[in-house]
């Protein structure tokens, strides 16, 4: 099993949906054995690295596989913003892990953002009372 992470840097950069697109492909390059074929959930127009994969609507719903893949990327997900919590403890991240909720919104409005937010993903109004800048 591999995992593909792209920074927030490149999402903002080429959108989450790329960015989604970008990580499995670089997963794909670290497997020692290839798959004979991919499943994956809605997504199209992917690079495989020549893989032929099998893009299902829900396929959460509907694939077990798919369902634990999206599980052990959220998890890892949680993992990787609890770790950087302790970097940045007033934004609370192990808590709301990167969400935007309320606490997290009025912690962008009181320290601004910091290196790890997307830029791409707050909203102008985030910033609206802050003296702290993207």
């Amino acid at each position: 099993m591999q995992f593909g992470i792209v920074d927030q840097t490149k999402i903002d950069d080429i959108n989450i949906l790329n960015a989604t697109k970008l990580a499995l492909t670089n997963a794909l390059k670290e497997l020692s054995q290839k798959p004979d074929v991919i499943l994956v959930d809605a997504l199209t127009k992917i690079d495989t690295l020549g893989i032929p994969y099998i893009s299902l609507v829900k396929g959460d719903a509907k694939v077990y596989s798919i369902a634990a893949a999206s599980i052990i990327a959220k998890v890892t997900r949680d993992r990787i913003m609890g770790e950087w919590d302790s970097v940045y403890p007033v934004y609370g991240f192990a808590k709301h892990k990167g969400y935007g909720t309320a606490f997290h919104i009025e912690a962008i409005r009181e320290n601004g953002l910091c290196s790890i937010h997307r830029k791409s993903f707050v909203k102008d109004d985030w910033l609206k009372n802050s003296n702290k800048g993207a």
